[in-house]
């Protein structure tokens, strides 16, 4: 239950402060018991911003979200894409915060568009706090001054290049854009994506950005949302300060459109440049976010197409006539839409599968909704919503959107509410309004040169002849600052950073030789388990032609046991509220467990069962192994998963393990036997050298009367190869990968390291001494190719390790005509710092960044097991992270030259370039290097030799 103080005075009192705020008091929600909910305080300024403010002093850690009620859906035909394109203006500096003062202030900042609103956001330790208000306020109220041509252009080319790197470049990338034309009518603000077209961004100029900024960002369009480990009294104090005095904007109405209809079925076709695989898409209009249908829907979409249990799963992939066949459902605030997902089966056209899926309806009309899918989509439900509160910025998400969308900040009690009471009845009366016999886009994306797998031919015109241009009030805007009482050009002072402790844990050695350790953490009612087994990857050390092969044994430990299907362990999970889920690492094989402390109990009787009582069966084994190879060949046209496969290949050759992908090849995984995943089951599942991890809201002697059964692993000894060094790098050359016509190319750059991965050695200085080329936004790569040249949407390098090695890599996606200019600026960033190391601005910048990061460590329960997973693993002393700070905060900018020196080495780096051969060749070839051509599975072109 909520408790509401509603304030008649137009003031508040801050306490301890003695003075007045302009802040109202609007709301105040506490807690009552167990319930689920977001305590909170709101406010509104005179100029019309909403604050809310929640108070959570379990980490030393604060969260600020400014969200703005304006995205794609306020823009109009030909000017498409503003939305996003400014949210990108907005990290380009205001008048007292010239551009980069964000990132070097607050490392952890980013924003994000959607169809309805942008959001600006950071997460920070509590001294920053006043740092994070003086920045959000300066952009809102002092953007437009230090706007230039420079800076437009620039960020115009970025957008474009995420166009490219996430739309154009990429599989399917469009066929959201397809849809969306032929869904909505001409001129309805969905009917483009929020990326917008790329002759759109074209025609924009400064004057456009200029009454965009105007006309949507004022205090009274937005909502400041902080949380963590804050004073509700401070914070206003600050509110006040920096926001309290920027003028109010326009006012905004909600857009209102009519509601989307489908008559009948329209047909789209699509031929896709990457796609390997053809796909159908068939798209149905619904209801707007939190319409009263939408969690019916919801549900809906769950049983037709989502899991084992789901009606398409069974009637489709099971039966191996579809490789994968999905259903959901989207809402945004204006409308929604039900979709369904399928890729064939080798053999297989479109036209079958829009047969299938009507078909599989006729079976679920006949099936009917039962009880258990009421229940497990209720459990499922739940586990999700109080997931998304184990951290400060999930709560402060949730709340910022709650108050946008529907201007209730506690809205997550009507929600829980509405699917509590959600009926078997609602779900097929919402089927029989919606989704049955009523008209859906169908849209067909197919491959180049299989245009005959199409579902039909189109049959739609879009009709452009109505279009009503929005007058959204644009004219005669000015532009008013601010009058302040405060030099806003000082920059406010940090504060003391609050020390961060890490968790508490708990450790002990079972007989048998696993290896346990834990921490309680009470916050939210929750339990996270980690159970690791040695195999994995190495497994297939000597016997390379079945690599591949732990990661097959994974996927069928996700299915049948001798008790149950796996379609009804699944629904026993979504109806408890957790989740299970066996995946393959490079040494080993990790069983990881999701439960609500509530239902722990039965979910370990399913961990106890899926461990000990698999049942692999050939039916799946052919179901799996044939979507993985058929996998294989969709990814070949990827050209960013293109550019892993084969560099890894270019750094460790291929007859080295560590050389083939994890998942295998097509050619290796069609050497595995049903016989192979058994024997891997009788020969890897063992206690010695298991780990088990367990975090959340359970203690330690619960932890070992709940989980004994792990006694009864087998005792066997499990000795993996030790993998053989990486071979040097003779030279530096180019390797490249052609992918005809593609806009961007994919650059891997760099070679095996062969450092494993330690806490406060070689390899922690290594990442330390990256920091600065490569490691985070402000980094000198990433400045120069991102933000000052407009050639990427991101670029960064990285060191990576194990136990058994490392890797050292840059990695972008590069506009494809710059191809040459951006290996020649590569190269001279990287030998100039290697030369030259940072400068003590760079030191200070690192100390400040990673230290700001430290308090986000521990955080939530997953990284939380994650930090305690890597003590065990590496044998680590509990204050590991302690004498990274040491290190951090004492080693100096020679050091660091010195360690870049030493550990980067241009003069011997794998330089791979995925793209279009015919714009990147002969200008790579001018540089003066070597170029190596391979095909997409990494061999010499013409020769069948592998590198």
């Amino acid at each position: 239950m909520k408790y509401n103080h509603w304030l008649l005075a137009g003031t508040l009192l801050l306490a301890g402060g003695g003075a007045w705020s302009q802040a109202r008091l609007v709301e105040k929600v506490t807690r009552k018991g167990s319930e689920l909910v977001i305590p909170y305080e709101k406010y509104v300024l005179p100029n019309g911003l909403t604050v809310i403010v929640h108070e959570d002093h379990s980490d030393p850690v604060v969260h600020v979200d400014m969200t703005y009620h304006v995205g794609s859906s306020r823009e109009e035909i030909g000017k498409s894409g503003f939305a996003h394109f400014f949210e990108h203006m907005m990290f380009e500096g205001s008048e007292h915060a010239p551009k980069g003062t964000f990132d070097k202030l607050l490392p952890d900042n980013n924003g994000s568009t959607n169809t309805d609103r942008t959001n600006y956001y950071e997460t920070v330790p509590p001294n920053k706090l006043e740092q994070a208000m003086w920045l959000e306020a300066d952009r809102m109220g002092f953007l437009l001054d230090a706007v230039t041509q420079k800076r437009f252009e620039v960020q115009r080319a970025t957008v474009k290049n995420e166009r490219g790197q996430r739309y154009d470049n990429a599989p399917y990338g469009l066929a959201n854009e397809v849809v969306s034309k032929n869904l909505y009518p001409y001129g309805h603000p969905y009917s483009w994506m929020t990326i917008g077209y790329l002759e759109d961004l074209d025609r924009s100029n400064a004057e456009d950005l200029k009454n965009f900024f105007l006309r949507w960002y004022g205090p009274n369009n937005a909502t400041l949302t902080i949380g963590g480990d804050v004073n509700p009294a401070e914070v206003l104090k600050l509110v006040d300060k920096y926001f309290g005095n920027i003028p109010r904007g326009p006012e905004v109405s909600p857009v209102k459109v009519p509601a989307v209809s489908v008559p009948t079925d329209r047909y789209a076709t699509h031929v896709d440049n990457y796609a390997r695989l053809p796909r159908l898409y068939m798209t149905q209009p619904t209801v707007p976010l939190y319409h009263p249908d939408m969690v019916a829907l919801d549900c809906l979409a769950e049983i037709l197409g989502q899991g084992k249990n789901s009606v398409l799963y069974q009637t489709m992939v099971k039966k191996q006539l579809a490789l994968q066949a999905a259903a959901f459902h989207s809402n945004s605030e204006l409308a929604g839409f039900f979709r369904f997902d399928v890729v064939p089966a080798a053999g297989k056209t479109l036209a079958d599968m829009e047969a299938l899926v009507r078909a599989a309806l006729d079976s679920f009309e006949l099936r009917g909704v039962t009880d258990a899918d009421i229940a497990k989509f209720k459990g499922a439900q739940e586990s999700q919503m109080i997931n998304g509160l184990q951290s400060v910025q999930g709560k402060v998400t949730q709340l910022a959107s709650y108050q946008t969308f529907t201007g209730n900040p506690n809205k997550i009690a009507e929600e829980l509410a509405e699917i509590r009471k959600l009926t078997k009845e609602d779900v097929l009366r919402v089927y029989r309004q919606y989704i049955k016999g009523k008209g859906a886009v169908i849209l067909s994306v197919v491959p180049k040169g299989q245009e005959s797998m199409l579902a039909h031919e189109p049959n739609f015109t879009i009709d452009s002849s109505r279009y009503d241009k929005p007058d959204y009030g644009y004219a005669g805007l000015k532009y008013v600052k601010a009058k302040d009482a405060f030099n806003r050009a000082t920059m406010p002072a940090a504060g003391t950073v609050p020390p961060v402790k890490a968790p508490p844990f708990w450790k002990k050695d079972w007989a048998g030789g696993l290896r346990t350790i834990g921490t309680f953490n009470d916050e939210t009612p929750t339990v996270a388990i980690s159970l690791y087994l040695p195999g994995g990857h190495l497994a297939s050390a000597a016997d390379k032609s079945k690599a591949g092969l732990a990661s097959l044994f994974a996927a069928m430990m996700n299915e049948d046991t001798k008790d149950h299907s796996a379609e009804q362990i699944s629904q026993e999970l979504a109806r408890l509220g957790a989740s299970l889920f066996v995946s393959s690492g490079t040494d080993g094989v990790t069983i990881t467990v999701q439960s609500l402390k509530k239902n722990l109990d039965p979910v370990l009787a399913i961990l106890q069962e899926r461990l000990f009582r698999p049942n692999f069966t050939e039916a799946a084994f052919n179901r799996i192994k044939n979507q993985r190879i058929q996998g294989f060949k969709q990814m070949k046209s990827q050209p960013a998963a293109i550019a892993d496969v084969v560099f890894a290949k270019v750094n460790y050759g291929p007859d080295h393990i560590f050389g083939i992908s994890q998942q295998g090849t097509e050619e290796t995984v069609k050497n595995i036997e049903l016989k192979d995943i058994e024997a891997y089951y009788n020969n890897y599942i063992t206690s010695q050298g298991a780990r088990l991890v367990v975090v959340g809201d359970i203690k330690q002697p619960e932890v070992e009367a709940k989980l004994a059964f792990l006694k009864q692993l087998p005792n066997r000894k499990v000795t993996l190869p030790v993998p053989p060094p990486a071979q040097p790098v003779a030279k530096t050359q180019v390797y490249l990968v052609d992918v005809p016509k593609g806009a961007q190319t994919e650059f891997r750059v760099g070679y095996a390291t062969g450092r494993p991965w330690d806490a406060t050695g070689d390899y922690y200085r290594s990442v330390l001494a990256n920091y600065t080329l490569g490691g985070n936004f402000s980094s000198r790569l990433n400045q120069n190719l991102r933000e000052d040249k407009g050639w990427t949407y991101g670029a960064s390098s990285r060191f990576s390790g194990n136990r058994y090695g490392g890797d050292f890599r840059f990695a972008s996606g590069i506009r494809a005509d710059v191809t040459d200019s951006a290996l020649l600026e590569l190269m001279k960033d990287v030998n100039g710092y290697v030369t030259n190391g940072p400068t003590d601005a760079d030191v200070a910048f690192l100390r400040d960044a990673l230290g700001q990061a430290e308090a986000q460590r521990y955080e939530t329960p997953g990284q939380k097991l994650e930090f305690i997973s890597r003590i065990l693993e590496y044998n680590l002393p509990a204050n590991y992270t302690e004498q990274q700070s040491r290190i951090l905060n004492t080693i100096s900018k020679d050091e660091l030259k010195r360690v870049a020196q030493q550990r980067i080495q241009p003069n011997q780096f794998n330089i791979l370039l995925v793209g279009d051969k015919a714009r990147v060749l002969e200008n790579v070839k001018k540089l003066g290097y070597e170029v190596v051509e391979l095909d997409v599975d990494g061999k010499k072109v013409g020769e069948k030799k592998e590198f």
